[in-house]
């Protein structure tokens, strides 16, 4: 799962960034105002694994947003949108704290390619794989499997939401999240999912856990939320 915050002012652009970046997995928040995307930077409510930041914007520009990330020694991975192209413009960008600088105008190839490379050096870096219990979560594959001490491994057949769902249950064993946190972390800002989203992505994964033995796996924490319960971590 991979949450990205986009930043950029420009609609046919920042529609057509989205609509890649959805087609390859990814959840995004797009906002158009820098002022706007600094409250969500600091919103404890959700957390970005990268960011895109047009150069040029309303209210905060994104070196002004970079600045302030590297001031609070918030080690986001930043790619800086633009179409200043002179050598000087890009020393400033990663001066300000960012970590890649694309010019416009760019193929959409080049954009996911530099997002996979900041992903690969990033602080947050994830393993190639994360195993919880009988479960193991292949980031290359995009596929988690369970395998217990007599049978062979498996694939779990799920949809992108419900396998985004596991996987955050299993990047928080034993902690209890409640539906917001969840909702916040794996719907976009603005999609106004319904009431009961959670609940019911939660009622199909259980149903395909129970397939494999692991019905009573995610417990609910009646007034609160959820907590994953596996017997042990690898």
């Amino acid at each position: 799962m991979t949450k990205i915050l986009l930043v950029e002012d420009e609609p046919d652009l920042g529609a057509a960034i989205k609509r890649t970046l959805n087609q390859e997995k990814y959840i995004v928040d797009w906002v158009i105002d820098g002022t706007e995307a600094w409250n969500y930077l600091e919103s404890h409510w959700t957390q970005y694994n990268l960011a895109i930041f047009d150069w040029l914007l309303p209210g905060l520009s994104g070196l002004e947003l970079c600045k302030r990330l590297r001031s609070q020694n918030n080690p986001l991975p930043v790619l800086i949108l633009t179409a200043k192209d002179q050598i000087e413009d890009k020393v400033e960008g990663l001066d300000a704290g960012a970590d890649d600088y694309l010019v416009k105008p760019f193929k959409m190839a080049e954009l996911l390619a530099r997002l996979r490379s900041l992903q690969r050096r990033s602080p947050q870096l994830q393993p190639q794989q994360l195993t919880i219990d009988h479960f193991t979560l292949d980031y290359n594959s995009r596929t988690i499997s369970y395998q217990n001490q007599i049978s062979n491994a498996k694939v779990i057949p799920l949809t992108t939401k419900e396998f985004q769902l596991l996987e955050y249950f299993m990047k928080h064993p034993h902690q209890i999240v409640t539906s917001d946190q969840i909702r916040n972390q794996l719907w976009e800002v603005g999609a106004d999912p319904i009431s009961n989203v959670v609940a019911a992505q939660m009622r199909l994964l259980r149903r395909k856990l129970a397939d494999f033995g692991s019905n009573s796996l995610i417990e609910t924490v009646h007034g609160v939320g959820y907590r994953f319960n596996p017997t042990g971590n690898n």
